[in-house]
Formats: C-alpha cells, sequence, structure tokens
C-alpha cells in the first residue's frame, strides 16, 4: 500500500501519515524529517490516525526523531494513535517517552 506524508507548513509543523508505516516506508518518514528539521523546523506534530499498520522500524525512527528534536530544544509529538498502534506504543513504553495528543 505505501506511506503517504502530508506536511502542513506553521507553527508546529503538521505531518499525517497515512498508509502503512514499516520496515519498507520508514525511510521516506526518516529523510522528510530530517529534511523539514534541517530547515529549522523542529517543533513537529504528526498525525497517525490514517495508518492501518506500524512496527518496530518506525518506531525507532519515531525515536530518533524526537531526540533530534529535543536536541533543539523543541519537541515531536503524536496524534490519533488507533488500537493497535496504541497498544504497540503501550508495550514498548513510547506512550511514557512520547507527548500524545
Amino acid at each position: 500500500m505505501g506511506l503517504t506524508i502530508d506536511v502542513q507548513s506553521g507553527d508546529p509543523t503538521e505531518l499525517t501519515l497515512a498508509g502503512e508505516l514499516d520496515a519498507f516506508t520508514a525511510a521516506d518518514l526518516r529523510d522528510r524529517l530530517r529534511e523539514l528539521m534541517a530547515a529549522g523546523m523542529h517543533d513537529i506534530v504528526i498525525d497517525l490516525a490514517a495508518l492501518n499498520f506500524i512496527d518496530s522500524t518506525a518506531l525507532g525512527v519515531l525515536v530518533s526523531a524526537r531526540k533530534r528534536a529535543r536536541h533543539n530544544d523543541a519537541d515531536l509529538r503524536l496524534r490519533g494513535i488507533r488500537t493497535p498502534a496504541k497498544q504497540l506504543f503501550d508495550l514498548t513504553g513510547l506512550s511514557r517517552v512520547f507527548n500524545i495528543e
């Protein structure tokens, strides 16, 4: 199915993800987040409501991006996490690491 990444510039920058975020598509998100942060957009909200699937590779990309944001005195927040993705965040303890709206 693939991954669609929609970016809305602003403060914070908002990304809406749709499709599947897995080992095959996580690099697309990683690259997009790096581009945004290199352009000075460190405060980011990622909407996951339209994701059909997320795996551990994708979680690694999100954790790395959050670390980069925090290094720049900003934050990476998540929105719209649905079950079973919410269960994955709870199981891994990441629901306590990320600011989830």
